[in-house]
């Protein structure tokens, strides 16, 4: 328990940091991250002092949008979530009708002077949006709310994965499916969405794209192609194991140095790390994603009403499964979907998301009062 909820007097920083509305515990846990992904990733990037700095400034970016929605009330949140929400799922039409291509993929609208992600919008839109819908009903909800709370989130859901972005849109649905269950689903409820699930399957099987259905493919036997398909999760596993206990060392890594770890500074950028830090480095790094994640379910179970709560759970549960979905993907427990490594994968948008999502929590924990008094 931190100092100022034990009610021994705030520190000089502390006071500053309640003027700009900022948690102290949960603020330098992500300049930690943020710290531990910039020493990897000068590593993973071969070294290079040009991507470190553009890292570096879209994670000033990051922290400056942090900053900025930490002072939004509350309640402007919630007013406003209808209309964040509805704007993202016009966006993503557009998308379809008139996106960007890049890479095989319709992801972005051009608007000339810049583009955009709108299903980045949409990791935040969606929770945002669940949480509206259940705020006002009594909990926990009918099977009718849930269905009506899950077809919110698997809407968005379902337009990403047709642009196709098969890893945002699982992200997506997940982050509604969490305000859903934070909501008190009853476990018969539960049972039925599950039966439902397994049942729809092998519809979902058949919607795949070729190159999807092969990356499950080669999931379950990367032998089969280990130079095509195969090689991504192979050389990630030979990566992983060659760190031992205690890793190899910090750029001493062969796999990355050498450069036979493919996408090594953005999705398989914690092979990287394996490889150098070892299970030791590994667990350690799991350690400060798990106390990011529990200080964010301390501001849900702390928050004073319920679209507060439900909303601080999702982020919080979503931040963690950007973590859990890309160990898995790079170790070979999970298909490769990907999904970055969060404040530590080289990239800009997803910086910004996830920087929003803790600007949130920050601004339900000042309606809370659980910041340092003066």
């Amino acid at each position: 328990m931190s100092a100022y909820e034990t009610g021994q007097p705030a520190t000089p920083v502390r006071q500053w940091l309640r003027r700009i509305r900022l948690d102290p515990l949960l603020l330098g846990l992500l300049l930690l991250l943020s710290a531990v992904g910039l020493i990897i990733l000068f590593s993973a990037s071969g070294q290079s002092e040009a991507r470190m700095m553009r890292q570096l400034v879209r994670l000033a970016l990051g922290f400056s949008i942090l900053l900025a929605v930490a002072r939004i009330p509350v309640n402007a949140l919630f007013t406003w979530s209808p209309v964040v929400y509805l704007g993202g799922i016009l966006f993503l039409v557009l998308v379809l009708l008139l996106g960007a291509e890049g890479k095989g993929a319709q992801r972005w609208l051009d608007l000339g002077f810049f583009r955009f992600q709108p299903s980045e919008i949409m990791k935040l839109a969606t929770p945002m949006m669940v949480a509206f819908y259940f705020s006002e009903r009594r909990l926990p909800p009918s099977w009718r709310e849930v269905a009506v709370g899950l077809a919110l989130a698997m809407a968005p859901a379902a337009l990403v994965y047709f642009q196709p972005d098969l890893g945002t849109a699982l992200l997506i649905a997940f982050s509604g499916a969490v305000v859903v269950f934070a909501a008190g689903i009853r476990w018969r409820t539960l049972v039925i969405a599950g039966v439902a699930a397994l049942g729809a399957a092998p519809l979902l099987w058949r919607m795949m794209h070729d190159y999807q259905r092969q990356r499950v493919m080669v999931f379950l036997q990367p032998e089969t192609d280990p130079l095509g398909a195969g090689y991504h999760i192979i050389q990630s596993k030979i990566a992983l194991g060659s760190g031992g206990l205690f890793g190899k060392g910090w750029l001493e890594g062969s796999q990355a140095q050498l450069e036979f770890l493919p996408e090594q500074s953005t999705d398989f950028i914690f092979s990287v790390f394996g490889e150098e830090f070892g299970l030791i480095g590994a667990l350690s790094l799991f350690a400060l994603y798990l106390l990011i994640t529990l200080r964010g379910l301390y501001i849900a179970w702390r928050a004073e009403e319920t679209y507060s709560r439900l909303l601080a759970a999702s982020l919080s549960m979503t931040f963690f499964i950007y973590f859990f979905v890309n160990v898995g993907m790079v170790s070979g427990l999970l298909p490769v979907v990907g999904v970055p490594l969060p404040l530590v994968s080289y990239g800009g948008t997803s910086i910004v998301t996830l920087m929003g999502g803790f600007g949130m929590l920050m601004a339900i924990q000042n309606q809370r009062g659980l910041l340092p008094h003066e």
